[in-house]
């Protein structure tokens, strides 16, 4: 078995900076929308949104297997900033319209969208298989970090600055500072060997290996399509789709949602509070996250449906309380999201690994996009019946899978394709 070197920190160094990115980058207009003349728009930019990062999360995944994972990478953080940037703008002239919003932070979410497929393709293609489940969890875990302390920041900003406008600001060119950073550390990112082999660069991929001190792994036939493997992607799509709804609606929607007891001035601290939970998550799933991906993937979906219930119930109660239990129930999201996001970077042969990690992303933010434009009709209430259910359809696909489906754990990615 290869053993986990220097290169491996590096790439995993990069990748969870890039998470760390799109959590800040994604979180940016729940946690300040509030503060702005567009809060009663929510809803309608959110789902906007949502579509957006769909089609980044398809094209850009796409995108990820023709160019490769390193200029995958490049190409999407430069859509974001670029997002950003105009947001920022715009809203510091005095221009942010409801169009210029839309169109702006549409940008952003279609570049963040796009990070997915080329992200977890280079982590799982470079990673050695008995810690490919951590190194895949805590990296996409920085996400949730990322969230957490935009969040923070937009809080201390907005206690620091005499207006909301200065608040703003700041917060998107913290965002934006960020981004120039992590893109000095992209350029240095090594390609994936697996990639090279299956695009026919047998010659650079044996460089790379050399270079590096990591085995050559043993190509794939080249697969043009996701032809037979259908069946894996619509399996993930359910778990996925089950999984980011109830993770969105419960972190960033609901404050916003008709009947929500704490208003929508507790949006930020909701999106702080729920993302710590998920942060702290990772952490704890590490002792069976590379024992076993079925009882992984079983575990977080029927923890989040007993927390999802307890939540509905702590509605209405003292803050601290409703708070503590959202704490505990995104925990176990993060549980769902590290299963799934572990497998799907596994299941698929590398000429359309980021393609398919794509397509699974793809039709679950189509979906999420869907859930949204309703928000201001259903209300609060509805809301949490809906987070209670669509845990109960993901816990099924879940006990589908541990009953039905491939374990994956310490097995190479040759073998499961």
């Amino acid at each position: 078995m290869a053993e986990w070197k220097r290169v491996h920190w590096t790439l995993f160094s990069i990748v969870s900076a890039s998470f760390f990115l799109d959590g800040v980058l994604f979180s940016l207009v729940p946690t300040t929308i509030y503060l702005t003349d567009l809060a009663q728009q929510a809803p309608l930019i959110f789902a906007v949104n949502s579509l957006a990062f769909m089609l980044g999360a398809f094209l850009l995944g796409r995108l990820g297997d023709a160019v490769g994972r390193r200029l995958g990478l490049v190409v999407s953080l430069a859509v974001y900033t670029a997002g950003a940037l105009w947001f920022a703008a715009a809203f510091w002239a005095g221009g942010l319209d409801l169009a210029s919003a839309l169109l702006s932070t549409s940008v952003i979410n279609f570049g963040v969208g796009g990070e997915v497929g080329p992200a977890y393709a280079a982590l799982a293609e470079f990673s050695p298989p008995r810690r490919r489940g951590a190194a895949l969890m805590l990296s996409a875990n920085f996400w949730n970090i990322g969230a957490a302390a935009i969040a923070v920041a937009s809080l201390y900003y907005t206690a620091l600055a005499a207006d909301p406008k200065t608040a703003v600001f700041y917060t998107f060119l913290t965002a934006v500072a960020l981004a120039a950073v992590v893109l000095l550390a992209r350029l240095h990112i090594p390609e994936s060997p697996r990639w090279l082999l299956a695009r026919g660069r047998v010659d650079d991929a044996r460089a790379l290996a050399e270079r590096y001190g990591v085995p050559l792994p043993r190509a794939q036939p080249a697969s043009s399509s996701l032809r037979g493997y259908w069946g894996r992607v619509a399996v993930l799509a359910a778990a996925f789709t089950a999984q980011l709804l109830t993770y969105n609606i419960a972190a960033y929607y609901l404050p916003y949602a008709p009947g929500f007891a704490y208003g929508a001035d507790a949006a930020a601290v909701n999106i702080a509070v729920a993302n710590a939970g998920a942060a702290a998550g990772a952490f704890l799933l590490l002792p069976l996250i590379d024992r076993s991906r079925r009882a992984s993937f079983l575990a977080a979906f029927l923890g989040g449906l007993a927390t999802a219930a307890a939540l509905a119930a702590a509605h209405g109660a003292p803050a601290s309380l409703y708070l503590a239990v959202l704490f505990v129930n995104l925990v176990f999201s993060e549980w769902a999201w590290a299963a799934v996001s572990v497998l799907e970077s596994e299941l698929f042969p590398t000429a359309v690994r980021s393609t398919a990690v794509g397509v699974v992303t793809a039709a679950a933010w189509l979906i999420n996009a869907g859930a949204v434009f309703t928000e201001g009709a259903l209300g609060a209430g509805a809301f949490f019946a809906l987070l209670v259910a669509l845990w109960a359809a993901g816990a099924a696909a879940a006990a589908y899978w541990h009953r039905r489906g491939v374990e994956s754990a310490a097995r190479e990615l040759e073998e499961l394709a």
